[in-house]
């Protein structure tokens, strides 16, 4: 027996030994390093990245103003016209006609105006010598003023022929370039109809109406954002081949209601279209800038960890050379950096490099790294 108990006695002496070795290596391990990068509040433009489609600044559907066949088109589809241009001719025969008997007319009544002018200017004389009756003269008078009245109809009357007459030729209400036509020469066209003969669209300035969701807009409206009034050319495009749209437009306006079907809110941009690059239609997609958030906070992606519902957690060293876990609620990156929003404040030193083998509350050694966000 006594050998047994001179073995246990000798391995526990080692395993005691070999306890006490591992706690003195353990203290004697010094603190864990880990890369920190100093936050600093900068100025940040806030943009948003939203889906659109172009319209033309300028539209007219030319339509005939009367009835009538189509004689002539005097254009080319697909080219520019200017304002006042004539493009379609409408047979005038008729409207001539009307035109001719108006001013036939006007020309009878103005004779007979006169024949009773002079004959009221009789009968007024006449009445004082007592040479006609007072019934007389007055009858004369009131015949005399019924003949202006006729007068004024029958120019009343020309006028309006000479307008029909005047909308055969059918012009560009505005400039621009035409599209296609919907009647050839020998068509009949009518004055109520719906169709349009052609459309006219100037093509030199653009809209683009773009749709942002209302709370992307609310959030975006909480924000102190600090609007450039020297800047602004503010919104950028980029067109359906991936290429960016050369010139920048400026962001008009912005609708005054929320669609109830899509939650969504129309804004409207403005661009110069010099090339006519742009055409009526076009889907492109549109970088807005919203604003400039002076005092931002921007933390590298890597010094952000999320749990499986998405909340934010972040390292930092506190003054005491600890780590201290913070929750950390962000809004959006950019580019590869989280603007946070709560949990981290100017001069905190966030954990990028090292994070995973610290946990909160141990002693540690930081070492500064560049801080990415000063100059942004």
């Amino acid at each position: 027996m006594k050998p047994f108990i001179y073995l246990f006695l000798v391995f526990t002496l080692i395993f005691l030994n070999a306890c006490d070795n591992n706690t003195q290596k353990q203290a004697a391990e010094p603190p864990a390093e880990v890369g920190v990068i100093v936050l600093k509040a900068s100025p940040v433009s806030l943009t948003s990245d939203l889906t659109g489609r172009t319209t033309a600044t300028l539209s007219a559907d030319v339509r005939p103003q009367v009835g009538g066949i189509i004689q002539n088109r005097l254009f080319t589809e697909g080219q520019d016209v200017k304002e006042g241009q004539v493009l379609y001719l409408i047979n005038p025969s008729s409207y001539q006609a009307t035109y001719d008997e108006a001013a036939a007319a006007l020309k009878n009544a103005q004779a007979i105006v006169s024949s009773a002018k002079l004959k009221a200017q009789r009968y007024a004389i006449l009445a004082k010598e007592q040479g006609v009756s007072k019934e007389e003269y007055e009858d004369a008078r009131a015949t005399y003023e019924q003949n202006i009245a006729s007068v004024a109809e029958k120019k009343a009357a020309l006028e309006s022929a000479k307008i029909n007459l005047a909308w055969t030729r059918v012009t560009a209400p505005i400039g621009g370039r035409i599209g296609i036509s919907s009647v050839t020469p020998g068509a009949l066209v009518t004055s109520e109809q719906t169709t349009a003969l052609a459309t006219i669209r100037a093509l030199d300035m653009m809209y683009v109406d773009m749709t942002q969701s209302s709370s992307q807009l609310l959030a975006l409206r909480k924000q102190a954002l600090q609007r450039n009034k020297d800047s602004i050319d503010n919104v950028t495009l980029t067109l359906e081949d991936g290429s960016t749209y050369e010139h920048k437009g400026t962001l008009q306006l912005a609708e005054v209601a929320v669609d109830e079907a899509t939650g969504s809110v129309t804004l409207r941009a403005v661009f110069p279209n010099p090339e006519h690059i742009l055409l009526p239609g076009m889907f492109v997609r549109a970088n807005v800038v919203n604003g400039t958030l002076n005092d931002a906070i921007l933390a590298p992606q890597q010094g952000i960890t999320r749990d499986a519902a998405g909340n934010g957690t972040a390292f930092i060293v506190n003054k005491d050379n600890k780590v201290e876990q913070r929750s950390v609620t962000t809004s959006r990156a950019i580019g590869d950096r989280w603007l946070v929003t709560e949990g981290l404040v100017p001069g905190d030193k966030l954990i990028t490099e090292g994070s995973s083998k610290v946990k909160a509350g141990e002693s540690v050694t930081a070492e500064v790294i560049r801080n990415k966000t000063e100059g942004a």
